[in-house]
């Protein structure tokens, strides 16, 4: 097919290298601009962008689809459909409507769970048992087009930069077998039942909050790992908690209560196993202890 890819972030790479390897005619990929990063806060382009330079796909980088102008350029191309993966913008209904067969989407979560910015967060940190990808057929409201294939995947303790890395592969793969047979793919309405809004992150939401269980306050942890990282502060220096355990321990919230940096919470306790200083490397928690000592009794905010 002749195919317009839309994808910002690394999730969206798989499947734009997978649709290519499939034989498909990816004709232009959309991301959104370049932004500064780094030290120096030079731009940035981003991960969709800098994988389709290196395939020899021609890249543009709109910071709006609204204009006329904008949506005249896409629709000159006159492709088959449009594959959106994580793309960052809203598209207009004449950007929906450009493509012969509309636009599909690679979204990380079983709908109706979890439409939104955020689903792979939001999935860990409900304690879902289990999430995956739906490729949809996209509409004007927020992820709430028929669906056409699903893939589900255990959550199963793992990270969100893990499980969004699975995801990413999953619905690749999905995406690539949906559009080799799109009749044995009919469109499903989505159930009205079981809608839930995986709001954007907030920074504020990674740090930890320890009059909350042991069990929630480690599902903080993963949500946030590997970005923004889920953090405590100690005599106003920050420290990111990486990889967490639940442990057995009581205790005022937040108070520290032996010399393995074991927290206790609401219920329970948590004993980091990975710890970030700022501006130093990752290391577990028998090497920060090392050089930097917390005591027992000691309180973290």
């Amino acid at each position: 097919m002749r195919i317009i890819f839309m994808g910002t972030p690394d999730f969206a790479v798989p499947t734009l290298r997978a649709l290519v390897a499939a034989g498909h005619t990816v004709l232009a990929a959309y991301s959104q601009p370049p932004r500064p990063a780094g030290r120096g806060k030079k731009l940035q382009p981003s991960p969709v962008h800098l994988a389709a330079e290196a395939l020899g796909i021609a890249v543009r980088t709109p910071a709006s689809l609204k204009g006329a102008e904008e949506q005249a350029a896409l629709a000159a191309l006159d492709a088959d459909v449009a594959v959106v993966a994580a793309y960052g913008l809203i598209l207009p209904q004449a950007v929906l409507d450009a493509p012969r067969l509309g636009c599909l989407n690679v979204h990380g979560s079983i709908l109706p769970r979890w439409r939104g910015a955020a689903p792979v967060q939001r999935a860990i940190l409900a304690g879902d048992e289990t999430t995956g990808v739906t490729i949809m057929q996209m509409e004007r409201g927020l992820d709430t087009g028929p669906m056409l294939a699903k893939v589900t995947t255990p959550v199963d303790g793992k990270t969100a930069g893990a499980l969004t890395a699975e995801l990413a592969e999953r619905g690749a793969a999905l995406m690539v077998e949906v559009l080799a047979d799109l009749p044995g793919h009919p469109p499903a309405i989505q159930p009205e039942d079981g809608v839930t809004y995986a709001h954007k992150i907030d920074k504020a939401e990674s740090r930890l909050d320890f009059t909350r269980a042991a069990l929630d306050v480690e599902r903080q942890v993963r949500a946030f790992a590997p970005a923004p990282g889920a953090f405590f502060e100690l005599e106003g220096e920050r420290y990111r908690v990486l990889a967490a355990e639940v442990v057995a321990g009581e205790g005022a919230p937040g108070s520290v209560l032996d010399d393995r940096l074991t927290i206790a919470c609401g219920v329970g306790a948590l004993r980091p196993r990975t710890v970030q200083r700022a501006g130093r490397p990752a290391m577990d928690t028998a090497a920060l202890l090392r050089g930097r000592v917390v005591p027992a009794g000691t309180v973290l905010e």
